[in-house]
């Protein structure tokens, strides 16, 4: 793609091509990432098999790290051996944090209220004593995430709100707590303004950025699968944003994903 400049070092804070769609074309979604300059991502696990999948690209591909857990919409099976499996998958030396976990209170038909929240919290239980960072998946559901974070004392462990999506108020209040904010392409989105003002008042050495592939692309391939190297788009979108430059951008959202999965 002309134009492109390929010295720069982008980090994918957040993807899954241990998902089904890609997990058979691993080599060729990389080889585009390197074309755009995504150089490190973060396959991020959810439940048993794709935590394991992570495991394995991050161990077969360099630049690849492992972040696995339980995601709130998979809970039901996670049960006392799947606990104790992730807690051996977690000593893997690719693995380099815990996510995502949180809570998903978006469509009643996922797992109770109680039980997402009994498991975030026995999750965040096992980061702080591993001191692990954690990838923070939180849809509708702000103020319960926001709680148990502050009472499992995150800043002392660490984490990111993965694809956060709520306004400036609740971005300073998870930014209290020590997390780093993570932004996908609804940032491109021209009617994501409450997103895209938490952008603008995020710190940049707080800041990371984000694919969700293959969810959430960014413009201008919005409608089609995502992919890591569409963090390049969303990245460009950042800097145009907040009228700094690519470069300075895509090297802040690189050593701030360094500093919190890859030097803990």
């Amino acid at each position: 793609m002309a134009g492109l400049k390929p010295e720069l070092k982008i980090y994918d804070s957040h993807t899954h091509l241990n998902d089904d769609v890609f997990y058979d074309d691993v080599p060729a979604y990389l080889a585009r990432a390197q074309h755009f300059g995504v150089v490190e991502m973060n396959m991020i696990g959810s439940n048993e098999l794709l935590n394991q999948r992570a495991i394995e690209l991050a161990h077969q591909y360099k630049g690849l790290h492992a972040v696995i857990g339980w995601h709130p919409e998979d809970i039901a099976r996670f049960n006392n051996a799947a606990e104790e499996l992730l807690l051996k998958q977690l000593t893997d030396s690719v693995v380099v944090g815990i996510g995502e976990i949180g809570l998903d209170y978006f469509n009643d038909e996922h797992s109770p209220h109680d039980e997402q929240k009994r498991v975030f919290e026995r999750q965040l239980a096992i980061a702080r004593d591993l001191r692990l960072p954690v990838s923070i998946h939180c849809r509708d559901a702000l103020a319960d995430t926001y709680q148990i974070l502050k009472n499992a004392h995150v800043e002392e462990f660490g984490g990111v709100m993965h694809s956060f999506n709520g306004d400036v108020e609740w971005m300073q209040r998870f930014l209290d707590l020590g997390m780093a904010i993570s932004y996908s392409g609804v940032v491109t989105f021209n009617s994501a303004k409450d997103v895209q003002a938490a952008m603008l008042a995020t710190p940049l050495d707080h800041l990371l950025v984000e694919t969700d592939a293959p969810y959430l692309t960014p413009v201008p391939y919005r409608g089609q699968r995502n992919e890591p190297g569409f963090t390049r788009f969303t990245l460009e979108k950042i800097a145009e944003l907040r009228e700094e430059s690519l470069e300075d951008v895509a090297r802040a959202t690189y050593a701030n994903a360094s500093r919190l999965f890859l030097n803990h």
